[in-house]
C-alpha cells in the first residue's frame, strides 16, 4: 500500500483521564487508506509540498479502516506530545502521512491468536478488533492490563469485537488489584503454536518477546508493535 499525505481536520479531542487524549481526524481531500494495525506520522507544523516533511511522530491508528475517520490516543510525555495537547483542538488543520507497518498478515487468521496489551498499547489491536476482517480470526484471545479501572477506556470497542467475532475472549487485569501481566502464565495457557501479538511500553515488549523466544515460540510467531 502506497504511503500518502493527507490534509486532515481535527474533529474532536477527548481527555478521559488526566494524562491521556484521544483525537479524531477526518480527511479533507481524499479517503484514508490503510490496513488494521498500521500507524501514521502526524505533523503539527504546516506542510509545504515543495519542501521536506516537517517534524512528526508515529501513532497507531485505533480505528477500523472501515470508518471514514481515524482515531489516535496519546499521552503528553514529551515536547512534541505536549505541543499536541495544546494545539490539537476541534477545527485545527494538520497533515498526516500513512500507512506504515505490517503487524497483521492474512496467513495469521488460521492460527490461534493471542493479543497482549499494556495500557494504550491496545490501540493497534482495536483497529483489527472492530474491523470486519476480525471475524476470520481463530479463537482470538486478549490479555489487557490497565493501571486502574479509570484507564480502561475501550469497553465499547471490546464489546463491538465480541459482535464481530463471537469466539473472542478477554482477560482484563487491573494492576492495582491483580498485578501486572505475566507472560509466563499467558504462555502456559496458550502454548508455543499460537501467534503472539505484543503492544505496550518498550520495556514490556522487549521482556515479553525474550521470554516467549526462550519458551520455544518461533520468531515469526512473535509480532510486536514497537515502531517507537
Amino acid at each position: 500500500m502506497i504511503v500518502k499525505k493527507y490534509r486532515s481536520e481535527v474533529v474532536s479531542v477527548e481527555n478521559p483521564v488526566a494524562d491521556i487524549r484521544t483525537v479524531t481526524l477526518r480527511p479533507l481531500e481524499k479517503a484514508y487508506k490503510y490496513n488494521p494495525g498500521q500507524f501514521l506520522h502526524l505533523a503539527l507544523d504546516e506542510y509545504d509540498p515543495a519542501g521536506p516533511w516537517p517534524e512528526s511522530r508515529c501513532f497507531s491508528m485505533q480505528s477500523s479502516p472501515d470508518q471514514e475517520t481515524i482515531r489516535i490516543t496519546f499521552a503528553a510525555k514529551g515536547k512534541f506530545t505536549a505541543r499536541m495537547a495544546l494545539e490539537l483542538v476541534p477545527g485545527k488543520i494538520i497533515h498526516v502521512k500513512l500507512p506504515y507497518g505490517d503487524l497483521f498478515q492474512p496467513e495469521q487468521v488460521a492460527r490461534s491468536s493471542v493479543f497482549v496489551a499494556g495500557g494504550t498499547g491496545i490501540t493497534p489491536f482495536l483497529s483489527l478488533f472492530t474491523s470486519k476482517v476480525f471475524a476470520a480470526y481463530r479463537e482470538p484471545r486478549l490479555y489487557f492490563g490497565v493501571r486502574d479501572p479509570s484507564h480502561h477506556l475501550y469497553p465499547a470497542d471490546l464489546e463491538k469485537a465480541r459482535g464481530v467475532n463471537p469466539s473472542f475472549r478477554l482477560t482484563l487485569l487491573n494492576e492495582e488489584k491483580d498485578g501486572r501481566l505475566d507472560i509466563q502464565k499467558i504462555f502456559a495457557e496458550n502454548g508455543p503454536a499460537a501467534v503472539y501479538f505484543i503492544s505496550g511500553p518498550p520495556v514490556m515488549i522487549k521482556n515479553f518477546k525474550t521470554r516467549l523466544a526462550e519458551s520455544g515460540v518461533a520468531a515469526e510467531n512473535i509480532r510486536t508493535d514497537d515502531w517507537e
